[in-house]
């Protein structure tokens, strides 16, 4: 059988399969053949397929996964070392470069600008609301967050 004899909702339906198989098991040592196997497809079929719904090739979304998942980590100021290994990386080199790519900075520059962003939103928050909705309720006159619009 070919593709065009099988329902399209069949077939988006082992690719979205096979795509929450990523979600869960990002952290886990999972390849193309775990992937394609959750879908019931060949490798080269399935990846055709999974690019043309999401724009990605299975690994390129697993990539993208593992670094938001770290970025998260990150947040929660867990050193990259220990990120690395919980997304799934095998090497901080190699975590460390692609985060790098995806992000635009390295996981210590990542790390640090948040925390410094957090610091600044819990000293002077009114300076990351907009000043027209500031002004909207009436939080630039008499205002209790001790932080008059600068």
């Amino acid at each position: 059988m070919t593709t065009e004899q099988y329902p399209k909702i069949y077939l988006y339906r082992r690719i979205v399969q096979a795509k929450l198989y990523i979600d869960k098991f990002y952290s886990e040592k999972i390849d193309l053949d775990n992937i394609s196997n959750e879908a019931y497809f060949s490798k080269f079929h399935f990846i055709r397929l999974f690019k043309s719904i999401y724009g990605k090739t299975p690994h390129q979304y697993l990539t993208t996964v593992r670094i938001e998942k770290a970025q998260q980590y990150l947040q929660l100021n867990k050193s990259v070392k220990d990120v690395c290994f919980l997304v799934g990386f095998d090497s901080v080199s190699t975590f460390s470069g692609l985060f790098t790519k995806l992000v635009g900075k390295t996981p210590s520059d990542y790390t640090n600008q948040y925390n410094e962003r957090k610091a600044k939103i819990e000293t002077s928050p009114l300076t990351f609301v907009p000043s027209c909705y500031s002004f909207m309720h009436g939080w630039t006159k008499n205002s209790n967050f001790g932080d008059e619009n600068k």
